[in-house]
């Protein structure tokens, strides 16, 4: 495989279930940790989609499959984790700053708004591929425009007219890479936000595994309805295949609570979404995204 010249690093054959909250799945085939932006330009460049390519972030919602990934995995390292407040309001945020990080430093510099990315694992990047939200709020409320990176390494500034949030998506192409985000930056009092986080924190931990390794909620709530409401109503609740079981704690989480395989955690995905729909005739969507060469399920 010949890979473009460039500034950051290749690693071949790199295992990444170390890097997934699951703790689950094959290699590589090649991860490449870029430099900074111009480092990613020029690999997209030279690739002109020769190779595949994948992104991923903190690993917090993804399945990696049992078989790997093929072609080029591109993880953002601390180049793109910076935190910038702009001369002319609002905030420049690496796409791979962590949203937890994103809410204290919103917290301690008085901006509001930001309370609710305590609650949400990952990073601002992802937060914006999905247009994550929880208690309330969600990405479009915060995002102004985004900077990214098309296939062929062109850049381009995106306003927040032409993303096209929806609920837990938003309309742009796929293999755009986010590379920057500008936020709104709207004053709050730093005390009144503490307080909300806290209380964030607290709920989230009464009602989720947090301490389990997991991957946050496994499918997105239906128009009208909760996820795990019907996944508890079709008695799903401690579904296990092999070490994968949905939590007793929060059913609409997957817990790997032992030496789950992917295949198993994404098995265990598969026959919920069948007996939901055997059992209220709604059909779930997966939130988790799963990445990889595909197994037969």
């Amino acid at each position: 495989m010949k890979l473009p010249i460039v500034r950051g690093k290749y690693k071949e054959n790199y295992n990444l279930a170390h890097l997934t909250w699951f703790k689950v799945g094959g290699a590589a085939d090649v991860l490449y940790k870029p430099l900074d932006e111009d480092d990613i330009a020029d690999f997209l460049k030279q690739n002109n989609e020769k190779l595949p390519v994948t992104i991923i972030g903190a690993g917090s919602n993804i399945i990696i499959r049992e078989r790997g990934v093929e072609g080029v995995v591109i993880k953002l390292g601390s180049g793109f984790t910076g935190i910038e407040i702009l001369p002319q309001g609002g905030l420049l945020v690496g796409a791979a700053c962590l949203n937890f990080n994103l809410a204290k430093f919103a917290q301690v510099n008085g901006i509001k708004g930001f309370e609710f990315l305590v609650g949400i694992p990952g990073t601002v990047g992802g937060g914006v591929a999905m247009n994550a939200g929880s208690y309330g709020s969600e990405f479009k409320d915060i995002v102004k425009s985004v900077y990214a990176l098309d296939n062929l390494g062109v850049k381009i500034q995106i306003p927040l007219e032409d993303i096209g949030f929806g609920y837990r998506k938003n309309s742009l192409p796929t293999n755009l890479i986010y590379t920057k985000i500008v936020f709104r930056a709207d004053v709050g009092d730093a005390n009144e936000i503490k307080l909300k986080m806290q209380e964030i924190n607290k709920k989230r931990s009464h009602t989720q595994p947090i301490t389990e390794k997991t991957g946050g909620s496994t499918f997105a709530n239906p128009e009208g309805k909760k996820a795990w409401e019907l996944i508890d109503e079709a008695g799903l609740r401690g579904m296990q295949i092999g070490d994968a079981v949905m939590s007793e704690k929060h059913c609409n989480f997957m817990i790997n609570q032992g030496n789950a395989k992917a295949n198993d955690i994404e098995e265990l995905g598969e026959l919920v979404r069948r007996k939901v729909k055997e059992h209220s005739g709604i059909e779930l969507k997966w939130e988790i995204k799963r990445i990889g060469r595909n197994e037969k399920i």
